[in-house]
């Protein structure tokens, strides 16, 4: 049975490293720990996870902001937040960010678990009925390969390099929808600083070129929120 991957973010390395070998000690998870929000996001982008566990309170990112720039790349991967603070406007605002759960510390491990595998049952059935994500996309007269990296039509053939596929086929996803310019700096550039978005913007302007003799295909920017993928 594959091993389910947790992503681990707690600056406590004593607790880190207790909740780290209490889980993997079950046998069924491989557990991923980070010390600080920064290595936290670094490690969700560059890994497949099924399940993210985030303290509050954390240096250089602290939980909710790190909840949000996961939100911004997977909507639906199960979020536990665990902080010493018990107010309940936290408690709010980890719910408002998409947090599925939220423990108090101190907490028993045993309870983290019974909550672990209850959101992990939940997500693995809502997992069951999704369909998976397409490789090869029709964007009016073109045919583009993401796996292979061409863009086709009428016999021409252009390929292109693996990051303006990726930013491409994110949006081929959201065809005619509003691809926002975080998403896709996160998902690809793994930060969303300004030089990322300068270099986000050259390949944008490559991909124009590439699908410029089909007048029906338009990349259009959405003010203040991204880019569109218009096919009429």
């Amino acid at each position: 049975m594959d091993k389910q991957r947790v992503l681990l973010v707690e600056d406590d390395p004593n607790l880190g490293m207790l909740l780290e070998d209490y889980l993997t000690l079950k046998g069924k998870f491989e557990v991923v720990l980070r010390t600080d929000g920064e290595e936290g996001l670094k490690a969700f982008v560059d890994g497949s996870f099924d399940i993210c566990i985030l303290d509050v309170m954390m240096p250089k990112k602290d939980g909710f902001s790190l909840a949000k720039d996961i939100r911004k790349i997977n909507a639906n991967i199960p979020i536990i937040f665990a902080t010493a603070k018990g107010m309940m406007e936290d408690k709010t605002e980890a719910f408002n960010l998409g947090g599925d759960d939220y423990i108090t510390k101190p907490f028993r491990i045993e309870e983290l678990l019974l909550r672990i595998n209850a959101l992990l049952k939940r997500s693995s059935q809502h997992t069951q009925n999704e369909e998976p994500k397409p490789t090869v996309f029709e964007i009016s007269t073109y045919t583009f390969d993401f796996q292979s990296q061409i863009i086709s039509r009428d016999g021409q053939q252009q390929k292109v390099s693996t990051k303006e596929a990726e930013l491409l086929r994110l949006l081929c996803l959201k065809m005619n929808n509003v691809l926002t310019r975080e998403e896709a700096l996160l998902q690809i550039w793994h930060d969303d600083n300004y030089f990322n978005g300068r270099s986000m913007d050259v390949f944008l302007s490559k991909l124009r070129k590439y699908l410029k003799e089909d007048p029906r295909v338009e990349i259009i920017n959405v003010h203040g929120r991204g880019y569109k993928l218009l096919v009429t």
